[in-house]
């Protein structure tokens, strides 16, 4: 159940931020003054779905409450104090393609996400800038945390949980001072994928998607990270599946639609018992998508699954690497090459 800010959570934050008034800036715990921020960065006005915030100078204390900021974080050279973990498992949220990045450095204290916004446990860590790109806050989560720091919210015009990973180096770039290496960084991850799309031009004019097998079958829609991914690579969105999820990043395929599905190319995120459940479907089983071995099953565990939902500059090129072959595998109609 999300957690929603009442009188006494209010009155709770005012406790923990009036006590931490004194406090040093410099206490211990993962600092994101790692490198310096660019001359002339600061102040800098940041528009978001729920307006615009100025941060005033170089933040040193980052809280992630989006689920993916992490990974533009370190890859500028920054370590957040804390994350909110959505999936995987792993010590301070931090996944293994982003190991490098973090180095040393102690690992973010990490949030969960399962019982919303943990608003007392964020103001007790004196943050002086909290970013929420991926996310799907509220406008009185967002009212909320404002009073604790800066708010840097979803980007504007977007569903919820719909910013790209462009988004989020740029703008995370913009909040801590680094906006030319932010761009860099941008630069350097799409010439990867632009890379990867000239090796294969069988993707240029192949239609693809990604679904589940979650409550029936869920199709992620054209705003969603995982679709964005494959139209950086040269697929096209299916015209067919825009209208799937209407103002929400994806939606549910109903039974009589699963023709639907009959795609260039198609992702699952299935564990092999749903999967087999998937391709013996009366009507899936038929399609082209599947006679051509045009699908391509990840089970949901390891690192490949983990990076194709946390798109970021850090894990594209675990992505260009180990998503793209399979891809290719698919996009060449050919039943007896292998795709899992």
């Amino acid at each position: 159940m999300r957690l929603k800010p009442t009188l006494p959570v209010l009155a709770v934050l005012a406790a923990v931020l009036l006590s931490a008034c004194g406090a040093d800036d410099e206490s211990s715990g993962p600092s994101g003054a790692a490198t310096a921020a660019e001359s002339s960065a600061f102040p800098v006005t940041i528009e978001h779905k729920y307006g615009s915030t100025t941060i005033e100078s170089a933040p040193k204390r980052v809280v992630v409450v989006g689920l993916r900021e992490q990974d533009p974080l370190l890859a500028l050279g920054i370590v957040p104090v804390a994350t909110t973990e959505w999936y995987g498992e792993h010590p301070g949220a931090i996944f293994p393609w982003a190991e490098e990045a973090l180095g040393d450095a102690p690992r973010p204290e990490v949030l969960p996400f399962d019982d919303g916004i943990q608003y007392e446990k964020i103001a007790a860590l004196r943050p002086d800038l909290i970013l929420a790109i991926y996310s799907g806050l509220t406008q009185k989560d967002y009212d909320t945390l404002s009073k604790i720091a800066p708010t840097v919210a979803q980007p504007p015009g977007q569903v919820d949980w719909g910013s790209s990973w462009q988004d989020e180096i740029l703008i995370t770039g913009k909040a801590v001072g680094k906006p030319k290496e932010a761009e860099r960084l941008r630069d350097e991850a799409e010439a990867q994928l632009a890379a990867a799309k000239e090796e294969h031009p069988e993707f240029e004019g192949q239609t693809a998607a990604v679904a589940t097998p979650y409550q029936g079958i869920y199709v992620y829609g054209p705003q969603d990270a995982r679709s964005r991914l494959l139209v950086d690579l040269g697929f096209t969105f299916p015209d067919d599946l825009k209208g799937i999820g209407g103002e929400d990043f994806g939606g549910q395929l109903s039974g009589e639609r699963v023709d639907l599905l009959d795609v260039g190319t198609l992702v699952w995120f299935a564990d092999p018992g749903p999967a087999d459940k998937v391709k013996q479907n009366s009507v899936y089983r038929r399609l082209k998508v599947r006679t051509e071995g045009r699908d391509v099953f990840l089970a949901e565990k390891g690192t490949l699954y983990e990076a194709t939902s946390f798109i970021s500059v850090l894990s594209i090129p675990l992505l260009v690497d180990e998503l793209v072959p399979k891809l290719a595998a698919a996009a060449d109609g050919d039943p007896a090459t292998p795709t899992e």
